[in-house]
Parts: structure tokens; C-alpha cells; sequence
């Protein structure tokens, strides 16, 4: 018998099952074919990173109904609310649709918390649909998932980008209860960090732990941490929750060092649930803090606690770090959050205009985007401007407008960036000469540094490619746009490329 055939025949017992009464329904063995059933076809249809994710680790589900003619409820428990709430956004309309054909009449999908002590039993698939889930540790786990734009399951509701600054953070865990991941605007740059943390908060202790996020200032590292906080406070009010800056701690170990009170120190930090520490990159150089924080982290990852971490580059380029404590942040999910891409920055100043109640013009916020390249912090100050502008010359928003607005901005950007400074950065980064940049020598020492400099020209200038084709020896635009998608693409995949784009990046914005 093929494959579809039994897949018909199996169908069509199920229906027989549902015809035959309620107590065939109401059996354990009728349930749990059909709930296997529809987990073997919702298999098909996600990702596999997400039905390991959300689906495989469920108990299945108890099936019920008054009558035969009447529709069926199944009931799935979940281990808490942020599952709960996920599943029902994303996945419940298409469980109740995959079981109503399945059972052959009307099936509701009731969402129900499991209690605190009760075990669950992972879903059982048949040996042709298990698969080996992907390597936690691994950031191809994470990579092979689609953007957010593509994904046939949509990510959660973006409403407006938030920072730190605009709302109190809880005394007692220092979380700022808008950065959650409500209102994190998703894109290519922040796509797979933002995945990890998602994966954090479905599961804290189990996957990705220690979670290290890296990048630059102002990209979103601090937002994506308080968003798994806030969503484990969410589900569990009274967990141990705390978010630090780095500085805090060294604060801390200090004050404790003094007064000779290290048991208070422990008593704080080893009995947490969830430790999210920005900048600890700052722990540079002070041995004691060191030595207090990899303490604290052999402690919590013992008891099955969650740890997040952020820095201005990845653990392996940490200075002055002990070598025992960059070992352990490497041991986890190491992941890069990049300087938004142009759609991305355009969806944060339409959203965030929004939520200011003054709507900006599509045409403007790709003026202002081109513009401000840098991070999500100068973008949203560039905002500020234009609609502090618009608010008090009483005009509306426009290009000109814009313009006007932002002249400090944009003459200072224009000085300080230029493909000239950028050949000539890049240049003295990897050492070649600057006539290099305009030579037709193709050696890879060479054609590597040049390839970089058209990139981050076609990135940070608002040059077109014939233009920058010009500029380095009167090449063709295809040799531009080959070198623009080559270094693109190997940016996402090469942490070293990656690393050092940032700094170019950084150096040339002063």
C-alpha cells in the first residue's frame, strides 16, 4: 500500500471512529491517533525549527464531544502563558482546520496551563518525521528559518520601537515593561537574535543558555534582553528575574568587597531564574569582578537558570577577559544583532511617527533612512527633529521639510563619509595601499580589501553603483554589485568578516 493510500485509509478511520459513537471517540488510543495524525501533517507545513519548538515538546491532546453530530473539543496543555498565548496566535487556526478534516466534523481547540508539578510527555512521531532537532548551539538552527516577511506563520505584532529611557524600569527586576517583543520591529538585522530570544523565552534553562547578543550601540540588544524578561514575568510574576548593566555588578562586587559581605552577594546573584546583563564587555581588566561573575554563572547554569549577556563584539574579541569566562559565554548561542537595513529602519520611523500620532509620509521616512544609517537610537533622534520641526514651523511633513530639519546632521555626515575616506580606512585597516583601491591588480590580499570598500561605500554613501564603479578605476556597476552581494552574504555567515566590518563601520563614523 502506498504512502497516500494509507494516509487516506487512515483518515477515513478516524471519520469511521467519530461515526461509530461517543465511546470510540472518547478512547485514549482514538485521541491520540488523531492528535499524532495532526502533528504528522502540521510537521509538513512548519519549519522544522519551529515545530521542535513549539509543537514536538507538547503532551498530545485529549479529544471530547457530547454527541456524535456535535463538534469536538481538543484540549492541549501547555507549560505556561507565553507558550499558551504563542500558539493560539500563530498556530491554533491551523490545528483546528488540520483536526476538523481530520476527525470529519467541527473541532475547537481549547489552550489550557498545565500545573506547575505535572509532567509532561513529549509528542511521539513516527521514525520517517522525528529528525534530529538541530544543535541548540548551533546559529544555523537559527539561520535556516525565514525572515519574518516570508515565514508562512507571521511574527508577533510590531507596533513601535522603545528605549530604555522611556519608561521606568521595576524597581525590583529592573525590567522596563515596554520592551517587549510587542514592540520590537523585526528585520533581516535582528532576525536571528530576536528568533533566539524567542526560543529563550518559550524555554527558559533549556535552549541557547548562556544566550550572548552582540553588536553595536543602539541596535536593539538591550530591548530583545528585557523582552524575555518581561515575557517570563508575564507567565511566572514571582520568578527571580534580574536585569543589570555591567557596571552594576562591578558596583556591587565592589561595595561587598569592601564591607566583606561576598554571602550577600551570592544570596543576590546565584538564586536568580534569570540573569540578563548588558555591556560585559566593561568587566575588562577587574580580576575580582571576574572572578564573582564566573562564580555566579557556574552557580546558575548548575541549577538550570538562564543567563543573557550583551557586548560590543563577540567573546572570542573581548580584551582583558579571563579565557575561563569567554569559553563559557562561546559555550552557548552566540549571535549578531546588525546595524538595521534600510526597510527596517523605514518600518521604525512609520511606526514610531504612529505612535507619536503624527503619521509620516512613506517618501519621507526612506529620506530620512538613506540618511541615518547608524543605529536606532540616531534614527529616532532624527525623528525628534522632523516632527519637532513640522510641530513648531507649523508645516507639514516633507522632504524639504526633512531637509531643513536634519542640515546639521547632514552636512556633518557628508564631511566625515566619503568613498575617498572609505578607500582610504579600509585601505589602512588591512594594510595595502590606497592606489590599490583603483588598481587592476586581482590578488586576493588586494581584491578581498576592495571588494570590502565598495561595499561599505554602496552602504554608506548615497552613491549610486556606476558612480562607485568611478571611483575605483572606472569599474563596471556589475563588479559592484557583485562585490556589494558577495560581502553581504558572507556577512551573515563570517563572524571574523563580520567583526571586522563593524569596526570599519564604527571608525568611520567617528
Amino acid at each position: 500500500m502506498s504512502e497516500e493510500e494509507h494516509t487516506v485509509d487512515g483518515v477515513q478511520a478516524l471519520k469511521t471512529g467519530v461515526m461509530t459513537g461517543v465511546e470510540g471517540m472518547n478512547s485514549p488510543d482514538w485521541a491520540s491517533e488523531l492528535w499524532r495524525r495532526g502533528c504528522e501533517r502540521l510537521a509538513t507545513e512548519l519549519p522544522e525549527q519551529q515545530f521542535n519548538t513549539w509543537i514536538r515538546p507538547l503532551p498530545p491532546a485529549t479529544v471530547s464531544g457530547e454527541a456524535a453530530d456535535s463538534a469536538l473539543v481538543a484540549t492541549l496543555k501547555v507549560p505556561n502563558h507565553f507558550k499558551r498565548d504563542w500558539i493560539r496566535r500563530q498556530y491554533a487556526a491551523r490545528i483546528e482546520a488540520i483536526l476538523t478534516e481530520l476527525a470529519g466534523r467541527p473541532t475547537r481547540l481549547e489552550l489550557s496551563l498545565v500545573a506547575r508539578d505535572a509532567s509532561s510527555v513529549p509528542i511521539t512521531m513516527p521514525s520517517s518525521m522525528s529528525g534530529a532537532a538541530p544543535t541548540p548551539q548551533h546559529p544555523a538552527a537559527l539561520a535556516a528559518e525565514p525572515s519574518a516577511a516570508l515565514r508562512p506563520v507571521s511574527a508577533p505584532p510590531a507596533s513601535t520601537i522603545m528605549l530604555p529611557s522611556q519608561a521606568p524600569a521595576s524597581a525590583k527586576h529592573r525590567i522596563n515593561p515596554q520592551l517587549t517583543f510587542d514592540t520590537l520591529v523585526p528585520g533581516r538585522a535582528n532576525q536571528m537574535a530576536r528568533t533566539a530570544a524567542l526560543h529563550v523565552a518559550g524555554a527558559p534553562g533549556v535552549t541557547y543558555n548562556p544566550l550572548f547578543i552582540y553588536g553595536g550601540v543602539g541596535l536593539g540588544k538591550t530591548h530583545l534582553i528585557h523582552a524575555v524578561g518581561n515575557a517570563l514575568l508575564k507567565d511566572r510574576p514571582d520568578a527571580r528575574v534580574l536585569y543589570l548593566h555591567a557596571e552594576q555588578f562591578i558596583s556591587d562586587v565592589v561595595k561587598n568587597y569592601q564591607r566583606k559581605t561576598f554571602d550577600e552577594l551570592k544570596a543576590k546573584y546565584h538564586s536568580l531564574d534569570l540573569l540578563l546583563i548588558d555591556d560585559v564587555q566593561f568587566f575588562a581588566g577587574k580580576d575580582r569582578t571576574q572572578e564573582e561573575f564566573f562564580n555566579a554563572f557556574e552557580a546558575l547554569l548548575a541549577k538550570k537558570a538562564h543567563i543573557i549577556m550583551t557586548s560590543d563584539t563577540y567573546p572570542k574579541g573581548l580584551v582583558d577577559i579571563d579565557e575561563r569566562l569567554t569559553s563559557r559565554f562561546d559555550a552557548g548561542l552566540t549571535v549578531a544583532i546588525e546595524p538595521p537595513e534600510l526597510e527596517m529602519r523605514v518600518a521604525i520611523l512609520i511606526k514610531k511617527a504612529e505612535a507619536e500620532g503624527t503619521p509620516m509620509p512613506e517618501d519621507v521616512a526612506f529620506f530620512v533612512a538613506k540618511n541615518v544609517r547608524a543605529n536606532v537610537r540616531e534614527l529616532e533622534g532624527a525623528l525628534r527633529k522632523v516632527l519637532a520641526y513640522a510641530k513648531f514651523s507649523h508645516k507639514e511633513i516633507s522632504i524639504t521639510l526633512a531637509r531643513e530639519a536634519l542640515k546639521d546632521l547632514l552636512s556633518i555626515q557628508n564631511r566625515q563619509i566619503g568613498v575617498e575616506n572609505i578607500q582610504k580606512t579600509v585601505a589602512d585597516f588591512y594594510k595595502i595601499k590606497v592606489a590599490d583601491m583603483y588598481s587592476k591588480k586581482r590578488p586576493a590580499s588586494i581584491a578581498r580589501p576592495r571588494q570590502i570598500a565598495m561595499y561599505l561605500a554602496k552602504e554608506m554613501t548615497q552613491k549610486s553603483l556606476p558612480e562607485i564603479g568611478e571611483l575605483f578605476g572606472g569599474r563596471d556597476h556589475t563588479t559592484v554589485l557583485h562585490a556589494v552581494r558577495k560581502i553581504g552574504g558572507e556577512r551573515q555567515k563570517n563572524t571574523e568578516l563580520n567583526q571586522q566590518l563593524h569596526v570599519l563601520e564604527q571608525t568611520l563614523k567617528g
